[in-house]
C-alpha cells in the first residue's frame, strides 16, 4: 500500500444528520461500559508487510477504534477532530443492526416463517421483482432481482436511490416495486441494498413498529449512552421512511453494543434475541455464501449470513461492514468486539479494496490480542 495516505473525510461521517432528513432515537437509560483500558499490542500482517496498530489505524484513515472484551471496554481511541460522543455514520453496517431488529421480531414470534413470500406481508410488491422472493432470501441477499449495487456510476440505479435519500425526496419504497426480476430467487448471491429496505418493510408490517421505534426499544434495553440518528428518505412529518440499509449513526461505544448482542443475544442476563437466531444469522446457509465464495469484487475474506458477514465457516466470527471502512467485528467464542470507523476515499476503487482487505486481516488480530490479556 502507498505511503501517500489520504486525509480522512471526517465531515461526511461525523454527526451526519446535518446532511439529511432524520429522527433521533433517545438514550433514555444510559449505562456506560465498565472499563479496564490497556494498550493494543499486536502485529497486523497484510498489504505486503507488517503493521503495528497505530500504523494500521493511520493507513486505513481510521476515525475511531473501540474494543470490548467480555463486556468490559478495554481500549478506546479517536482521531483528531472526533470525540467519544460523536455519532458516526455506519453506512451499510446499518444492515447488521437491522438484522438484530429482525431477530427480535422472530424471537417474539411475530415473524415465525422465514420462508414466507414477502408479498404476503407487503402486497405492494406483488408483481414486482420481489413477487416470488421469501423473507429468507432478502435476509441472505439471494433474491436474484435485477439490481447492480454500483455507486461509482452516478447514473446507476443505486446512485439514484441514494440520491433520493440524500436530497430528502422520499418515495424509496415506491422505487422497490420497480426493480425487475432477474435470476430465480435462491440461486445466486448479489449485494443488494434494496433487499435490506424490503426486509425492514416486512419487519415493520410484522411488528407494527417502524425502524426508529424498534431501535428505541433496543436502545433502552442495552443502555445506549447517546441518542442514535436514523436517516429518513424524506421529512418525518411527511412520512419519511428509515434508510434501514445505510443511515444509522451512533457513537463507537454504542456500535459496540450492537456487536455485543451478536455474541449470544443477551444483555445483563436478559435474552433480547434468541441465541438460535444469533447463531443462524452468523452462519452462511448456502455453499456459495461461505467465506471466500462471494464475488471477489466484494471480498475474499468473508461470506454472508443474515445481513452479517461471517469470516469463519461456522459463524464464530462475523463482521458488520459499511462503505468506506465502518466495521463491527465480533469474535463470539472470545466474547470480543472491535469497532473501527473510518473515512477513506471511495473514488479510488483499488485503494478502497486494499483498505477493506487490510481491515479484514487487522480486526481479528486486534480481537485475538485484546482477548489474550
Amino acid at each position: 500500500m502507498s505511503n501517500n495516505i489520504p486525509v480522512p473525510d471526517l465531515d461526511t461521517f461525523r454527526e451526519p444528520q446535518r446532511q439529511f432528513e432524520h429522527v433521533e432515537v433517545p438514550a433514555t437509560a444510559p449505562k456506560p461500559w465498565p472499563r479496564d483500558e490497556r494498550p493494543l499490542v499486536t502485529r497486523i500482517v497484510g498489504g505486503g508487510r507488517e503493521w503495528d496498530v497505530e500504523e494500521f489505524l493511520t493507513v486505513t484513515s481510521s476515525t475511531s477504534c473501540v474494543v470490548v472484551v467480555d463486556g468490559v471496554l478495554v481500549h478506546e481511541w479517536y482521531a483528531d477532530g472526533v470525540v467519544a460522543e460523536a455519532r458516526l455514520l455506519g453506512n451499510s453496517a446499518t444492515k447488521s443492526a437491522l438484522a438484530l431488529l429482525t431477530g427480535v421480531a422472530v424471537s417474539r414470534g411475530l415473524l415465525p416463517d422465514l420462508d414466507l413470500p414477502v408479498r404476503d406481508l407487503v402486497p405492494e410488491l406483488s408483481g414486482s421483482g420481489y413477487d416470488a422472493v421469501t423473507v429468507r432470501q432478502v435476509l441472505t441477499m439471494t433474491t436474484g432481482v435485477g439490481w447492480v449495487e454500483d455507486y461509482h456510476d452516478p447514473d446507476s440505479a443505486a446512485s439514484r436511490m441514494i440520491g433520493r435519500w440524500r436530497e430528502g425526496l422520499g418515495g424509496i419504497r415506491e422505487l422497490l416495486g420497480d426493480i425487475p426480476a432477474g435470476d430465480p430467487p435462491g440461486t445466486r448471491y448479489a449485494y443488494c441494498s434494496p433487499d435490506s429496505m424490503v426486509l425492514d418493510w416486512v419487519r415493520e408490517r410484522a411488528t407494527g413498529q417502524v425502524y426508529p421505534e424498534a431501535l428505541a426499544e433496543l436502545w433502552r434495553s442495552v443502555g445506549a449512552e447517546q441518542p442514535a440518528v436514523v436517516g429518513l428518505d424524506g421529512p418525518a412529518q411527511a412520512g419519511g421512511v428509515a434508510m434501514a440499509a445505510a443511515a444509522l449513526a451512533v457513537t463507537s461505544r454504542d456500535w459496540a453494543r450492537i456487536g455485543w448482542l451478536q455474541v449470544d443475544g443477551s444483555w445483563d442476563g436478559a435474552q433480547l434475541v434468541d441465541e438460535s437466531w444469533v447463531a443462524a444469522s452468523s452462519r452462511p446457509e448456502r455453499s456459495f455464501l461461505e467465506p471466500g465464495r462471494l464475488p471477489s469484487t466484494i471480498t475474499t475474506h468473508a461470506g454472508f449470513g443474515y445481513h452479517w458477514w461471517p469470516t469463519t465457516p461456522d459463524g464464530s466470527c462475523v463482521m458488520a461492514d459499511g462503505m468506506r471502512g465502518q466495521f463491527v467485528y465480533v469474535d463470539r467464542p472470545r466474547r470480543t468486539v472491535v469497532v473501527k470507523t473510518s473515512a477513506w476515499p471511495y473514488a479510488d476503487a483499488w485503494w478502497d479494496r486494499q483498505c477493506r482487505d487490510l481491515c479484514y486481516l487487522g480486526l481479528p488480530a486486534i480481537a485475538e490480542s485484546a482477548a489474550r490479556r
